[in-house]
């Protein structure tokens, strides 16, 4: 009961990934990215075993589709899963398990790829990746986060949601942007809110991390 998307910037070579269901906590579970390597989406009775998994394989060098094909091989419980990966080509590929009996549906975009299950309409994913690529101009949080808002809008899933979340990641081993809504009755709004007021900060806080004198002291920002 999860809608996702996960994309790529051509431009800056980033990944991120926008998710949302009417179950909490849904970011820690189904949304995995590595910077320059990729990023994996795994729902459905979810095994969050198969996330990290995904980007070993990914690391190792093999594409999209042969990546997903290890990941399916890895686990004897494939067809209770939903999965989608991106390679850092921006190359990607989906999968839904034969156990699944609910309206799912995957669909792979430029740069994209997102997946639902217990939708509400099987047109969710197509509506996500159109809204991904209508203007590559802008942030790719920006482009991701607009794609989990038409996802909802073509309908979403059965079930009210109830947690979402946004992961951005660039050229660290630590998250750019990494928010997270959970038992919300309108989560998707509240990470617009969010990211509306973190995004802004999201490079002052890699080089606090990375080049520490190099970022404005405390009294010059308003964030911590």
């Amino acid at each position: 009961m999860t809608f996702s998307i996960a994309g790529r910037c051509a431009r800056t070579g980033m990944f991120a990934i926008s998710i949302s269901t009417s179950n909490p906590a849904v970011g820690s579970r189904c949304a995995f990215a590595r910077a320059g390597v990729g990023a994996v989406l795994t729902q459905h009775r979810t095994d969050p075993r198969l996330g990290p998994r995904g980007l070993d394989f990914l690391a190792a060098g093999l594409p999209a589709k042969p990546a997903l094909d290890a990941i399916i091989a890895s686990t004897p419980h494939h067809a209770w899963r939903q999965l989608a990966v991106i390679d850092a080509l921006g190359h990607s590929a989906h999968y839904s398990g034969g156990n699944i009996r609910s309206v799912h549906a995957g669909v792979s975009g430029r740069d994209c790829v997102a997946i639902g299950n217990i939708l509400r309409s099987d047109a969710v994913p197509a509506a996500m990746v159109k809204a991904f690529e209508a203007d590559a101009r802008l942030h790719i949080g920006e482009r991701i986060l607009r794609a989990l808002e038409a996802g909802l809008a073509a309908g979403g899933e059965n079930d009210p949601v109830q947690s979402a979340a946004l992961l951005v990641v660039d050229r660290t081993e630590f998250a750019l942007v990494d928010l997270r809504v959970d038992l919300d009755p309108q989560p998707i709004p509240a990470l617009r809110r969010l990211w509306e007021r973190f995004g802004p900060d999201a490079e002052s806080y890699v080089t606090r991390a990375i080049d520490p004198d190099a970022a404005p002291g405390f009294g010059e920002i308003k964030t911590a």
